[in-house]
């Protein structure tokens, strides 16, 4: 087996501002290259910041220029990274909570968030889903925050044959324990490496514990950061099993 490379990136977003933000993904898609990372999975609306109030005015169309530079340095650093952004699906959609799959063969997926978290219906619309994702023997299913608080989505993914269940989401301390608790359990109970990628520190008014984990498919803690801050936590698996290591990114 050869060796595969799977990360989460614990990363701060500045609210609304989506060049900043950009320039933020760029840093963390380098540092993940230089650990040859195949798939990067950013939190839910990495690209803007959790703001509900902005997101109507930011939402973008899946194929929107502005996110060609990242396509252009995925398909350059040879790897997928998952990004979250308001988008319409066409111009005439309600908004929803997407998370965009920039390919490292230059292709876009899209991932839209099926289930609202009570007071969302206020900014989103509920979304379709998406496809899962083939890289070399996994198949990888996203999910976005409260979709992973339905059992059924899960169940759901395990039964397309995932072996990966990859989460953007945004999660405080007060709702960690029971969240992880979700997450580790699907690990476990379907077979297939979970990756949960929380933002790195507030957001939208909320204040982000962080902690952003990795579990093995019997339910193992592979590896989690800390605490707040950003961090990339990595996950490698070769044939001898699974091994996590937490490294800082470095500022702008």
């Amino acid at each position: 087996m050869n060796t595969s490379v799977f990360a989460v990136a614990q990363s701060t977003s500045i609210a609304g501002d989506v060049s900043a933000n950009l320039m933020r993904h760029q840093r963390f898609m380098q540092a993940a290259a230089e650990q040859r990372v195949q798939l990067l999975i950013f939190p839910e609306l990495s690209l803007t910041g959790y703001e509900r109030g902005l997101a109507a005015d930011l939402a973008i169309l899946p194929k929107d220029a502005v996110l060609q530079p990242l396509r252009d340095l995925a398909q350059t650093l040879g790897l997928t990274a998952v990004v979250g952004m308001p988008i319409r699906l066409s111009a005439t959609d309600p908004v929803m909570i997407g998370a965009l799959v920039l390919g490292a063969d230059g292709s876009l997926g899209v991932y839209s968030k099926q289930h609202l978290h009570p007071g969302e219906e206020v900014a989103f619309a509920p979304g379709r889903g998406g496809s899962t994702l083939t890289m070399g023997q996994d198949c990888i299913a996203l999910a976005v925050c409260a979709d992973f608080s339905h059992a059924s989505h899960a169940a759901a993914a395990a039964g397309r044959g995932a072996t990966l269940y990859a989460a953007g989401v945004l999660i405080t301390e007060g709702g960690y324990v029971s969240d992880t608790r979700l997450l580790q359990g699907y690990a476990r109970q379907h077979g297939m490496a979970v990756l949960m990628a929380n933002h790195g520190g507030a957001t939208g008014g909320w204040e982000s514990a962080g902690r952003s984990a990795i579990w093995g498919p019997d339910g193992s803690l592979i590896t989690a950061a800390p605490g707040p801050g950003e961090l990339l936590v990595i996950a490698r698996r070769d044939a001898t099993g699974w091994a996590g290591q937490v490294l800082p990114v470095p500022a702008l």
